[in-house]
């Protein structure tokens, strides 16, 4: 059923004149028309409805993804490794899921704009809890193995496909402490899964306490992957979650500052086009040092704060505070980066705070307070970075396709450096750990760097086209990308004229010219990639 009004005649001056009298409300930098009650109304529906699913999904993703550092302490060498002296063979149980993950990444994102969303999210989240669950029947490194890649598999159909559904329902204004509400959870499960942990090593069963905190942790994401299948919300054209005013308004979201798709569609160049993308890779190398640091923290970190002298189960208990901390300075900085709309200088002092925590741990060898507090900056540093980046390339890509492509991209090249975190804390380098603190203390300060160059490399360019074709002063008016993603060469206004040769942002001002014609008029997209312009009602 067609969401556009019946056309009626009228005289366009008076419409016109009738969208110009409208009461006008600001929402960031962009001028909508229409009460801006509504859109708020709207956006606190949405945080209602998504945010607590795939929140509460992603805490329980990276519960079962991480549990095998306190599974560690627990036993699960002894029982299944044969001691491991050498702590290799858990360093290869721990990185098995991240080759899955890094090898399904792109293809699983791109395939996941075929289904939808609720369906491809929710068929994710029961396969990894049944991965995370049969762990607890691991009796041999094979079987560890076996159950790690399925894992990871299976969670490469549900990270990276996250950005670009909630792209889907919120602005780029919005999107940045969205984006990290849900990475917080992370940290949260960081701090949860460390008391989990913590009540575990107190339990006296029939089973191993490892083999408990996997079935604990496990078998609740089977019945959160089912109930998602009847709560997330489909695309915003699709949905019926919402009602026929509200699908216009958040379809009208969408299409801020670039044109959605419609329907679940892929474009093929699209895709090569992310491939061609100097600056994917560049976030890759970001990606890459904070993910080195944040899997080398996740399955390590309980080890780390016991060489300071704590017994397992305490060690267990103050991992909780560095990711309560963590959660507070992630959201502070998103929320920052949200109204500067200026992400990078965000992602290098992160980046910079997390390098300066291995420093720490480099430099004082005795004194285990300062030790402490510098797994508070690593923690903080490292998720944030991730979390605010995450948000940086979700509304910078153009096209759903090259976002469904782009993204996973980064996150692959950024996943192996959590096979290289992986290895960097074998049990014969404790307690001090030089190698590993080293090599992940240099990987932060060069995405620090790398940071700095790509922002530097935006600002640049802003400027250069600044000057070529004119400050920029609505950059939330609709531009079709859905031909060209972010390479556009042609744009069809109101009245059809064709603009060629100018980049997506600095032809936006032209658009915002023609934006009250925008409000009475549909553009119909034709097979040629041109445009049908049909005046409607609005």
């Amino acid at each position: 059923m067609s969401l556009a009004p019946e056309k009626q005649d009228f005289d366009d001056a008076k419409e016109i004149e009738r969208v110009e009298q409208r009461p006008a409300s600001t929402f960031g930098s962009f001028k909508l028309t229409g009460p801006a009650p509504d859109e708020r109304r709207l956006v606190r529906k949405l945080d209602t409805r998504i945010l607590p699913v795939v929140c509460i999904l992603y805490l329980f993703a990276y519960l079962d993804r991480s549990n095998l550092g306190n599974a560690r302490l627990q036993g699960l060498p002894q029982d299944t490794l044969g001691g491991d002296p050498t702590g290799k063979l858990f360093d290869w149980v721990n990185s098995a899921f991240f080759f899955s993950y890094i090898l399904c990444q792109v293809p699983a994102t791109v395939a996941s704009k075929l289904f939808p969303p609720r369906l491809w999210l929710g068929g994710a989240a029961i396969g990894w809890g049944l991965s995370s669950t049969l762990m607890s029947t691991g009796f041999d490194f094979a079987g560890l193995i076996v159950a790690r890649v399925s894992l990871g598999v299976f969670e490469a159909c549900f990270g990276p496909g996250i950005p670009l559904y909630m792209s889907l329902w919120y602005t780029k204004t919005e999107l940045g402490l969205r984006m990290a509400y849900w990475f917080g959870f992370a940290a949260v499960s960081g701090a949860f899964g460390g008391l989990i942990a913590f009540g575990v090593q107190q339990a006296s069963t029939s089973i191993a306490n490892w083999r408990l905190l996997f079935i604990i942790e496990g078998a609740p994401t089977i019945v959160l992957g089912i109930l998602t299948i009847f709560l997330l919300p489909d695309r915003p054209e699709e949905t019926s979650f919402l009602n026929e005013d509200e699908r216009r308004l958040q379809l009208e979201r969408m299409n801020r500052g670039l044109a959605a798709d419609v329907g679940r569609t892929v474009n093929k160049k699209h895709i090569k086009q992310a491939f061609k993308d100097w600056r994917i890779y560049a976030t890759g190398v970001i990606y890459f040092g904070a993910n080195c640091a944040l899997a080398s923290t996740s399955a390590f970190l309980p080890t780390i704060i016991k060489t300071f002298g704590f017994t397992n189960a305490r060690a267990q208990l103050l991992t909780v505070p560095p990711y309560a901390v963590c959660a507070v300075v992630m959201c502070l900085t998103s929320y920052v980066s949200d109204r500067l709309q200026s992400r990078g200088l965000c992602v290098a002092l992160s980046s910079a705070l997390g390098g300066i925590g291995y420093v720490l741990l480099l430099a004082v060898a005795d004194n285990e307070h300062v030790r402490y507090f510098a797994t508070f900056c690593i923690v903080s540093g490292t998720y944030t970075v991730i979390g605010v980046v995450i948000a940086w390339l979700a509304h910078n890509l153009g096209s759903e396709t090259k976002k469904a492509t782009g993204i996973p991209l980064y996150m692959a090249i950024g996943q192996c450096g959590s096979v290289l975190g992986s290895h960097l804390f074998p049990a014969t380098e404790g307690p001090r750990y030089i190698k590993g603190f080293a090599v992940s203390c240099a990987l932060e300060f060069l995405g620090s760097i790398v940071a700095i160059v790509l922002y530097a490399s935006y600002r640049i360019e802003n400027a250069h086209r600044d000057r070529n074709f004119g400050r920029v002063h609505d950059t939330e008016a609709t531009v079709e990308t859905r031909e060209l993603a972010d390479k556009v060469e042609l744009l069809c206004s109101a009245t059809c004229h064709n603009v060629s040769n100018i980049p997506i942002v600095w032809c936006s001002w032209i658009l915002s010219r023609a934006y009250l014609c925008h409000l009475s008029y549909t553009s119909v997209a034709m097979p040629d990639g041109h445009d049908d312009c049909r005046p409607t009602l609005s």
